[in-house]
């Protein structure tokens, strides 16, 4: 970024009220390197010290301040106690688009309507309604639109995801490449990548996506993707200048940062195979629910109304904060402590010995309860897995993630361009199911 761009940044950052169009004029500036992020967020840093507390038209401009830097969750929070206006309304149905809570996303997009928002934003409601999968809904509003727009460029993008959703992805093809006629529209351009992407065509789905990148902002799955593709081509610093651009606007994005350590790790091509197996397992055993275990009425309810969920919240707390809290007692401590010696953990454990502390020895059981049958037969598209990972699915035939489990980690490993980032994915999702692959 130039001085005179970073100036530009600076001005517009200054202005006390702020709207779309002051959205607008700073992603005009922005992402063109990470340089030029690094000193917004810095800006943005400024902004949220002078305004500890936001509300009203400051709220408003903490709120999109970090919309920009996808901080969701803490832009919602500003944005909750911002003007009630329209672009409050535009920017909190964005959040929660980004975050993929389309039902919530539509209810503050309509609440922008009825506040004064152009007709441009019913697009961005059919959107979510496809997308939520309330499709009949979805199909009334497209044909709705239809007559006000004729068949536009949104039109066909709108017709796409639904073909798209319903499984007709040729036809779908054909109508995201028809939304692409007069402009890039970057949606459609996305939505015909990851088709292609899905189903082989690596080269036409790269040039796709970098056609998301044409216009700021940062298209962040296409970044992702994109990642992925040049990795399974064997460029890795490619891949890593892909994550590392996404990671400069999003530094917490959790697919990126595990992508990128692997991208970064394959350059030396070594892989800790039993290592990988020992975090996996950790992994797994963390994410059990607290609610899988038999626990008194008491200890529950005081584990809920502490926030802690799981096996891994359980061992980030100490002994002592646990009584410290009101109604929690003796017979309570003594139960959370047997639940966990069961699983080879202790209270405090992580404080101990931090990210590598032991859970069981090589020729433990993890104890999991046996799944039930509505358990496996869970579709997988209604699991989010990564390109690359469906890809690999489509191709072993599965359908179910009990028919995933069934397989062997040695027929995943035979499949091309299928490496342990994606085994770690795929381990990771069956072990939210209480599964786990087949033993060989």
């Amino acid at each position: 970024m130039t001085q005179a761009s970073m100036d530009t940044v600076a001005e517009v950052a200054a202005k006390d009220i702020w709207s779309l169009e002051t959205y607008q004029e700073l992603i005009s500036q922005l992402f063109e390197t990470t340089d030029s992020i690094r000193k917004f967020r810095e800006i943005v840093a400024d902004i949220e010290a002078q305004n500890p507390s936001p509300s009203g038209a400051s709220a408003l401009k903490v709120g999109i301040a970090r919309y920009i830097l996808c901080r969701y969750d803490q832009a919602i929070e500003a944005l909750d106690a911002a003007t009630d206006n329209k672009d409050r309304f535009y920017f909190l149905g964005q959040c929660y688009r980004a975050m993929r809570k389309y039902d919530q996303a539509r209810e503050a997009f309509d609440r922008a309507k009825a506040k004064g928002w152009g007709d441009d934003i019913d697009v961005l409601i059919v959107e979510c309604l496809a997308m939520a999968g309330r499709i009949d809904q979805a199909k009334v509003a497209v044909n709705r639109l239809q007559r006000a727009l004729g068949q536009s460029d949104d039109i066909f993008y709108l017709t796409g995801l639904l073909q798209e959703i319903t499984g007709q992805c040729e036809e779908a093809i054909k109508s995201y490449d028809q939304a692409r006629n007069n402009r890039i529209h970057p949606e459609a351009t996305f939505r015909l990548a990851y088709l292609l992407d899905l189903h082989g065509e690596e080269e036409e789905a790269l040039e796709l996506y970098e056609e998301c990148l044409a216009q700021p902002p940062v298209y962040a799955n296409a970044l992702l993707n994109m990642a992925v593709l040049y990795e399974d081509k064997g460029q890795y610093d490619q891949a890593t200048k892909c994550l590392q651009k996404l990671l400069a606007s999003c530094p917490n994005h959790p697919r990126a940062r595990l992508f990128l350590k692997d991208a970064q790790a394959s350059t030396g091509m070594y892989y800790d195979e039993d290592q990988a197996k020992i975090i996996a397992k950790r992994n797994a055993v963390l994410d059990i629910p607290v609610t899988d275990f038999e626990l008194s009425v008491r200890a529950r309810n005081c584990l809920k109304k502490m926030n802690i969920r799981s096996l891994g919240d359980l061992v980030r707390t100490s002994e002592p904060d646990l009584l410290d809290y009101k109604n929690f007692g003796e017979t309570s401590l003594k139960e959370i402590k047997e639940m966990l010696s069961a699983k080879g953990l202790r209270l405090g454990q992580y404080a101990e010995d931090g990210e590598g502390f032991h859970l069981l020895d090589d020729d433990e059981d993890l104890d999991f309860d046996e799944p039930d049958e509505e358990t496996r037969a869970k579709p997988l598209e209604q699991i989010e897995f990564s390109v690359r990972a469906k890809r690999v699915l489509e191709q072993l035939g599965v359908s179910t993630i009990g028919e995933l489990a069934d397989k062997t980690e040695a027929e995943l490993m035979e499949i091309k361009n299928f490496g342990q980032t994606s085994m770690s994915e795929m381990r990771q999702k069956l072990a939210e199911f209480g599964l786990d692959f087949k033993e060989e």
